[in-house]
C-alpha cells in the first residue's frame, strides 16, 4: 500500500484536502499523521484529527497515527477507550517505544498496532505473543529522518526487514517529498539517507524490490504534479513514466515516444524496447556518434542492419557508435527511474517534457 502524510501543526486548509483527495483518487490509500511533535501546540490537535478522520473514512484510506501515551493524554483520548479511537476515524497506532508491549498487545486486538521497525527485538516479540498480541493486526514501521545523515544504510534496513518478514511483519518505510517539504529543517524525511534528494518514487521501487518493503508513504506532506503523474501511472498501469527532450533537434525523436517494455532478457548495460524494432519500419539515416551517457535515449540507425530501429536507455555510460542515433535524453529529475525499469518486462513510458 501507498500512503501520504498529513501533519495536525494547522487546520486541514483547502489545499491540503484537495491533495489528499488527488492522491487518493490516484491510488494511494493510506494517511500517516502524528501527535507528538514537540514544536506544535497540540491544544487544537484533536478537532484537527477528528476532520482529517472524516476525511480518511470518506476516502476509505487507513489512518494510522504515531503516538505517545501522555499525547493522546493531552488531547482527552487514552489506549484504555480504543473505542473512542476508532471514532475519530484512527485505524491504527504508530507506537512510541516508551509504552508497554502488554498495552501494544492488547490493542492490537482493536486496531492495528505498529512497531518501530529499526529497535523491535526477539524480547519485544516474546512478550507480545505472551500477552496475546493478534500479530494480524501488527506492523512494523521505520522512522523518517529529517536531519540529513542521520538516514540509514540500505544494507542494514534490508537484514532488518528480511528478519521481520520471517517473524510475519508487514514492514512499512518512507520515502520524501519533492515540493512542500516538512520544517523545521526542509530537508526531506526520508528512511534511507540515499533517498533524501532523490525522486520519491524511484526510492519507494527501490525499497519495494530491494529491501523487503511492502508499505510507502511520502514523508514530506506534497509532491509536485509531475510526480503525482508518475506515482498514478506507476500504481494504476505498472508503467513507468520518463520525461525526455531531443538532442539537437532529432528528426527521429518523435519513434521514441509513447510506451515500451523492457525485454525479458534484460540487459546488462541497457534498458532495451522489446518491440521497438519491429514496429512500421523506418531508414534511419546515421547522424553522427555522440556520447552515450546514462539518460540518453538511442535508436539503432541503418548501419546496425537488422537492429536498426532498436530503442534503448543506457544503464551506464558507454562508448561513441556510430551505428547508434542519440535522439533524446531523460530530464534530470527522472534519471533515477532509469534503473527501476531495468527489470525484466518492466513497462516505460517515453513523454515529451
Amino acid at each position: 500500500m501507498f500512503g501520504i502524510s498529513v501533519f495536525l501543526g494547522e487546520d486541514l486548509n483547502e489545499e491540503t484536502e484537495q491533495f489528499i483527495c488527488q492522491m487518493n483518487e490516484n491510488g494511494f490509500k493510506g494517511i500517516f499523521s502524528s501527535l507528538h511533535i514537540p514544536e506544535d501546540d497540540t491544544s487544537r490537535y484533536r478537532q484537527r484529527l477528528e476532520v482529517l478522520g472524516n476525511l480518511a473514512n470518506k476516502l476509505k484510506m487507513e489512518l494510522m497515527v504515531d503516538i505517545s501515551g501522555e499525547a493522546l493524554h493531552k488531547i482527552g483520548l487514552s489506549f484504555d477507550r480504543p473505542a473512542e479511537l476508532l471514532a475519530t476515524g484512527i485505524t491504527g497506532l504508530r507506537m512510541d517505544y516508551a509504552i508497554e508491549n502488554q498495552v501494544m498487545a492488547e490493542l492490537s486486538q482493536h486496531l492495528k498496532v505498529a512497531l518501530n521497525a529499526s529497535t523491535i527485538t526477539d524480547k519485544d516479540v516474546s512478550e507480545l505473543k505472551m500477552h496475546q498480541a493478534n500479530f494480524q493486526n501488527m506492523e512494523a514501521w521505520h522512522n523518517y529522518y529529517p536531519r540529513p545523515e542521520t538516514g540509514l544504510a540500505k544494507e542494514i534496513v534490508t537484514q532488518k526487514n528480511q528478519w521481520l518478514k520471517e517473524l510475519g511483519f508487514r514492514v512499512m518505510a518512507f520515502v520524501p517529498g519533492n515540493q512542500k517539504l516538512r520544517g523545521p529543517l526542509f530537508k526531506g524525511l526520508p528512511t534511507l539517507e540515499k533517498h533524501r534528494n532523490g525522486h520519491p518514487l524511484a526510492a519507494a521501487i527501490e525499497l519495494v524490490r530491494e529491501c523487503a518493503v511492502e508499505d510507502i508513504y511520502l514523508g514530506d506532506p506534497q509532491i509536485d504534479a509531475r510526480t503525482m503523474k508518475q506515482f498514478k501511472d506507476y500504481l494504476t498501469e505498472e508503467t513507468i513514466l520518463l520525461h525526455a527532450e531531443p538532442v539537437q533537434e532529432s528528426s527521429y525523436f518523435s519513434l521514441i515516444l509513447g510506451t515500451h517494455e523492457n525485454r525479458f532478457d534484460p540487459a546488462r548495460d541497457a534498458v532495451r524496447s522489446a518491440d521497438a524494432r519491429f514496429r512500421e519500419p523506418t531508414e534511419i539515416i546515421p547522424a553522427g556518434a555522440l556520447p552515450r551517457t546514462k539518460g540518453s535515449i538511442t535508436i539503432d540507425n541503418q548501419k546496425y542492419g537488422r537492429y536498426m530501429g532498436e530503442i534503448q536507455l543506457p544503464l551506464v555510460d558507454l562508448p561513441r557508435d556510430e551505428k547508434v542515433n542519440v535522439v533524446g535524453q531523460v530530464i534530470a529529475e527522472d534519471l533515477p527511474l532509469i534503473n527501476s525499469c531495468s527489470q525484466a518486462g518492466q513497462k516505460f513510458r517515453i513523454k515529451l517534457v
